[in-house]
């Protein structure tokens, strides 16, 4: 390739510097923590649910507390939902506002690839979704179940089954699990607000409004800032716009960058990895886990039950959409961007790396839970087969995308041998 094309083109998978692959190696050393709580959590409701327990499990999920005169007397299940998904993504949005202004998705070629791929990886489950229901009355509701990524699981199974996998790999599922997270909230935001209050929401943008100038004067006094967003939350939730929205215009609201104007130091943190350090283990270790532990619990009934939750379409379409068609929408949406942009992919990383992270973002897990939530309720008799096609849909995308990155790895590994080898035996010489 000449000089000329190559300053043309545009690499789909990049390398990046070594304060990037740092930072992205710490995210990845958090979430596989977070992953871990999420998965034992989630274990530990299925069992409970399918024990001589169910009762008292079902029970405290039921447990409603909060003010009833606020409409916040909701159940423990609900809370989780709407109060502690809303902590996930804050720290999701400051992730994504990051990545906008001082990350990868600054630069409009770079960022069109991730972009494109997550959008691919909504479009493509949601219609095989709808292909698969199209004669269930009322199923088209849960289009956009199988359309999500589980960041914090995606990223901990790549940490412990991809050691050896290229940065680039990493980066893309980061990227591409970040824009995912804008998709679904938008998804929540329009498809999945029944009654919406115009009042509520226009008195959500006082807080929120305030909240913002504090924090880019760059205070950041928990005392000032917390009852805002409390009361921003409480406004939004009141609109009928899901409450997790919340937590996203809060960060969007947050300053990237340092302001030597206001005392930040140049070459320090700014504002936004300020408060994403503080908050991630919150959302990692509590907030996430939690929800999983109310939302993943469901009476399975046996192998009969399995049996006869996988003979409906919903479960089907949904366990499709996650392990198929996310994975496919991916891959077209990356192959389109490489064959007419000119793009191409970074040397030494093939097509297969890229399929097996595609069938990784298969993951749904947290955000597919919410959104079946959403479509079908929390306690309806759908409710359980939604949380089984969720389920198992992400195991199954685990288990694939382990079997293609694990020879991967492999490859890379001995490359990696290779390659400390030959260094070894220069220095020798």
């Amino acid at each position: 390739m000449s000089d000329l094309a190559r300053q043309r083109t545009t690499a789909v998978l990049f390398r990046r510097s070594w304060a990037e692959i740092r930072r992205i190696a710490d995210i990845l050393r958090q979430e596989t923590i977070g992953g871990a709580l999420a998965l034992l959590a989630a274990t530990a409701a299925l069992i409970l649910a399918n024990s001589p327990w169910r009762d008292a499990y079902e029970a405290l999920r039921s447990f409603a507390i909060g003010p009833v005169a606020l409409h916040l007397h909701l159940s423990l299940a609900t809370w989780a939902a709407d109060g502690l998904l809303a902590i996930f993504f804050f720290v999701a949005g400051l992730e994504l506002k990051r990545e906008f202004v001082a990350g990868d998705l600054r630069d409009l070629r770079q960022a069109m690839v991730p972009v494109a791929a997550a959008v691919g990886g909504v479009i493509v489950p949601a219609a095989i979704y709808l292909l698969v229901t199209r004669d269930v009355a009322g199923a088209a509701r849960g289009w956009a179940i199988p359309t999500a990524t589980d960041i914090a699981f995606a990223l901990a199974v790549l940490a412990v089954i991809g050691r050896y996998l290229p940065a680039p790999l990493r980066t893309f599922l980061l990227t591409l699990a970040v824009v995912d997270d804008l998709l679904a909230v938008v998804i929540i935001a329009v498809f999945y607000t029944s009654k919406l209050s115009v009042a509520f929401l226009a008195a959500a943008l006082v807080p929120l409004a305030i909240f913002a100038v504090l924090v880019q004067r760059r205070i950041s006094s928990w005392w000032l800032l917390l009852p805002l967003a409390v009361a921003t939350w409480a406004l939004v939730h009141a609109s009928g716009v899901h409450a997790t929205v919340a937590g996203v215009l809060l960060a969007f609201a947050v300053p990237v960058a340092a302001d030597e104007a206001h005392g930040d130091d140049a070459d320090g943190p700014g504002l936004a990895e300020h408060l994403e350090h503080r908050f991630r283990p919150l959302s990692a270790g509590v907030a996430v886990p939690t929800f999983a532990f109310l939302a993943a619990g469901v009476p399975l009934g046996g192998l009969d039950g399995l049996v006869r939750a996988f003979t409906d379409p919903v479960v089907l379409g949904i366990a499709a959409g996650l392990v198929v068609g996310k994975p496919l929408g991916i891959m077209a949406a990356t192959w389109l961007v490489a064959r007419y942009t000119h793009a191409e992919l970074d040397e030494g990383i093939t097509w297969t790396d890229v399929t097996g992270l595609s069938v990784l973002a298969g993951i749904g897990f947290t955000v597919s839970l919410l959104i079946g939530g959403l479509a079908f309720g929390l306690d309806t008799a759908r409710a359980g087969d939604v949380k089984i096609a969720v389920l198992g849909g992400s195991v199954a995308a685990v288990l694939l995308a382990a079997v293609i990155l694990r020879l991967r790895n492999r490859v890379y590994r001995r490359m990696h041998h290779a390659g400390a080898a030959d260094g070894e035996g220069d220095t020798r010489e």
